[in-house]
């Protein structure tokens, strides 16, 4: 079948710049793969906002249409697991990087990027969760995995308003944890209460500057979202046999500081991928945050815009003043 639909452009412009523009695109222009998708919602992340501007490191040829994240209907396919009509999600891979993605009203991929909708989610409250809620529950996982229990002690997110961390905070908290939530924003301590946190810090109190190779222990584990010298303070400030779980690089991607946090309290540092996760991997975490794990405060964790809106949210992403979760919607 071929069919028309909008899509965000990014162009780059003969001065070097980017721009972004909504165009009118066709499913034969997409790219070769087993499954053609109706995407009815995508969602915002950081990475999508780097691609969005240009960021080669992200995608490598341009013109391109950003959004690691799809949720929609089959439309048509080339395999028996995945026949039209199915609601399906796709994430990571290659799926708005160098593949046409979620924010274009179609996207054709391989089958083995796609995940069946699980039974206790919505195509909206998958995009709700997203990259940034995947990533979130992986972080989650490997906390408890390496023995971070609830009574270990308190848990510290960094960047606890943006996307992954607002949703490790709502996981954290709905779990059972003391969570410690780490912000740069002062007048969204409500916000981060209503989520699930006990206490609010602001990101100052987390980034050590005295230069000491380790600080006081405090932290059972940590979620960090920021990296650099943020991750390194939160890494020296955790307790005995306490694990850190990293996943995000906005601040840096250096990591200064000594082996002593490893070898002389046992501290683990793991580091959290959602991008080449196998399926299997993938569809176990869709059913986990489908149940027990679905945040109960979900719908109050998004907001959703049109394409037409998405230019203002990316630069705000950019800034570092988004707030919980944003959802694009696609008319029709």
């Amino acid at each position: 079948m071929t069919a028309t639909f909008d899509a965000l452009w990014i162009e780059e412009q003969p001065d070097g710049s980017f721009a972004r523009s909504i165009v009118q695109r066709s499913t034969d222009e997409l790219p070769a793969g087993d499954v053609l998708i109706r995407v009815h919602y995508s969602s915002l992340n950081y990475k999508d906002a780097l691609s969005a501007s240009g960021n080669r490191g992200v995608t490598r040829k341009y013109p391109h249409t950003p959004g690691i994240d799809a949720a929609g209907t089959v439309v048509d396919s080339a395999v028996d697991a995945f026949r039209p009509g199915d609601e399906v999600i796709v994430i990571g891979y290659d799926l708005g990087m160098n593949t046409a993605g979620g924010f274009g009203g179609y996207i054709r991929v391989p089958a083995g990027w796609v995940v069946a909708r699980p039974a206790g989610l919505t195509l909206r409250k998958a995009m709700i969760l997203g990259t940034a809620g995947f990533t979130a529950a992986q972080c989650v996982a490997a906390l408890v995995d390496h023995g971070v229990t609830p009574e270990r002690g308190e848990v510290l997110v960094t960047g606890a308003t943006g996307g992954v961390g607002s949703m490790a905070v709502a996981l954290l908290g709905q779990l059972g944890y003391t969570v410690a939530a780490a912000t740069g924003k002062r007048d969204e301590v409500d916000f981060l209460h209503g989520l699930g946190a006990r206490i609010v810090l602001d990101r100052a109190e987390v980034d050590d500057q005295s230069g000491k190779v380790m600080l006081r222990e405090r932290w059972a584990g940590v979620v960090d979202t920021v990296g650099g010298n943020i991750l390194a303070s939160t890494i020296k400030a955790t307790r005995y046999g306490g694990s850190v779980a990293a996943c995000g690089m906005v601040a840096s991607g250096a990591l200064e500081l000594t082996v002593f946090p490893f070898i002389l309290r046992g501290v683990k540092l793991l580091g959290v991928d959602s991008v080449n996760v196998s399926i299997e991997e993938r569809r176990a975490m869709w059913e986990r945050l489908a149940g027990a794990w679905k945040p109960a405060r979900l719908d109050q964790m998004a907001r959703e815009v049109t394409l037409a809106a998405l230019d203002a949210e990316i630069e705000a992403i950019l800034l570092g003043q988004q707030r919980g979760r944003v959802v694009v919607a696609h008319a029709g």
